[in-house]
């Protein structure tokens, strides 16, 4: 069958691979009938995720149909159209009854303390083969898979793998409330779904920082207050725009792979600070393969969240849910100290959320393929890849030629 392969950093390429096979007896195969590139994809080969194995298989995002299934699977049968949780979990451990599926005990092989188990990730995630390839294997099944309603089309169904949940996931941690001001870093995918989110759980203004101009006009278009960076200081904007104040809650939807402004006011202060974005890449990520105009990491990986604290009322606070690798260690923690902020972050706990927010897609009360950039046609996958890279595309479903 053929895959997305990983061969290094700045080397993907599109194998032919042996077909998955039932291992345990909570496992099931799937024939995966819709796959989609996400950021995280993006730091493995870029190099801001280091520890990938040579030969692992990408994609943590799938929607499918159960082709075999263990023995141990008793609420799943062949011919279910199913989506994918893109953390493994379970489902019976203590963390994931009490809904922290990504720190299950159980999911990860490297031990009770090595973190999430995800699809398509480094080694210290499992490693498990990923999910952008005709055919995955899915451990825990019972649990990590759930099931579609007929109404709900693939191309909606697999924004719920991933994208809409981890959204939803970082709304939630920054306990909004209703008339709450909310700063959203990050306009892609996740931050439109964040922005979405936010106001579900009754946000009064979300202001939306981004560079990408089909971005910002969807942000524009769901109702939020737009700040091109490249334009404007953000951080004086917001708080222009809050008398002072600054917000309630800010979401860093962006993470390691961050840019810093290269045009405009707030260039002029951040270039003040190259030497230590230089400094915090080179730690973060100390090999990296660009090639051209692909594969280059963010040039100021700390800079959504020096923004985020900065732009923040005394006593907000900050969600984090853009992507962190475990040797980042740059965060301005004396300023959050001193404005009694609370942080709270994190992986999502996919499976949590996931039937809720199938249930939204059902009834109507979301249509996740309004909440997009831009949505490009099936492509051949390597192309595609390079488009995301170089934000051509804000969101691809992608065709494995």
């Amino acid at each position: 069958m053929k895959a997305v392969v990983f061969h290094g950093i700045g080397d993907i390429r599109l194998d032919e691979v042996p077909e998955p096979q039932i291992k345990d007896p909570t496992d099931a195969v799937i024939r995966v009938t819709a796959s989609a590139i996400c950021g995280t994809d993006l730091h493995m080969v870029r190099g801001t995720m280091g520890g990938m194995e040579d030969g692992t298989i990408l994609g943590h995002e799938a929607v499918g149909v159960v082709e075999a299934l263990g023995k141990g699977v008793r609420n799943l049968k062949e011919g279910d159209r199913v989506v994918v949780p893109s953390t493994i979990a379970c489902g019976y451990c203590a963390y994931c009854r009490a809904g922290y599926h990504a720190q299950c005990d159980n999911a990860n092989p490297q031990g009770l303390l090595a973190g999430t188990a995800f699809f398509g990730g480094p080694k210290a995630s499992g490693p498990f083969h990923g999910l952008q390839a005709e055919k995955a294997r899915i451990p825990f099944a019972n649990a990590g898979l759930v099931k579609l309603p007929d109404e709900v089309s693939d191309d909606e169904a697999i924004l719920v793998s991933d994208i809409f949940p981890t959204a939803y996931f970082g709304a939630e941690l920054a306990e909004i409330k209703a008339g709450d001001t909310v700063a959203v870093f990050g306009c892609g995918p996740v931050g439109q779904f964040v922005i979405t989110s936010a106001q579900l759980l009754g946000a009064g203004r979300i202001l939306a920082v981004d560079s990408v101009p089909s971005r910002l006009e969807m942000a524009r278009t769901q109702g939020a207050e737009i700040i091109d960076f490249n334009a404007e200081d953000p951080v004086a904007t917001i708080r222009d725009l809050t008398g002072g104040i600054g917000v309630d809650r800010a979401i860093d939807a962006v993470g390691v792979d961050a840019e810093r402004p290269h045009h405009g006011p707030a260039a002029k202060q951040t270039d003040a600070q190259q030497a230590q974005f230089e400094q915090e890449l080179k730690e973060i990520a100390p090999e990296n393969h660009p090639q051209g105009g692909h594969w280059h990491p963010g040039d100021a990986p700390s800079q959504a969240l020096r923004w985020a604290v900065e732009s923040l009322a005394k006593a907000g606070t900050l969600s984090i849910i853009g992507v962190y690798p475990p040797n980042d260690r740059f965060f301005p923690i004396g300023q959050a100290m001193n404005k009694n902020l609370t942080l709270k972050m994190g992986n999502c706990n996919h499976r949590k959320y996931i039937p809720m927010l199938v249930n939204l897609v059902h009834t109507g009360v979301v249509n996740p393929a309004a909440v997009l950039t831009q949505q490009e046609p099936l492509t051949a996958v390597i192309d595609a890849y390079q488009n995301f890279d170089q934000r051509k595309s804000g969101w691809i479903k992608v065709e494995l030629k």
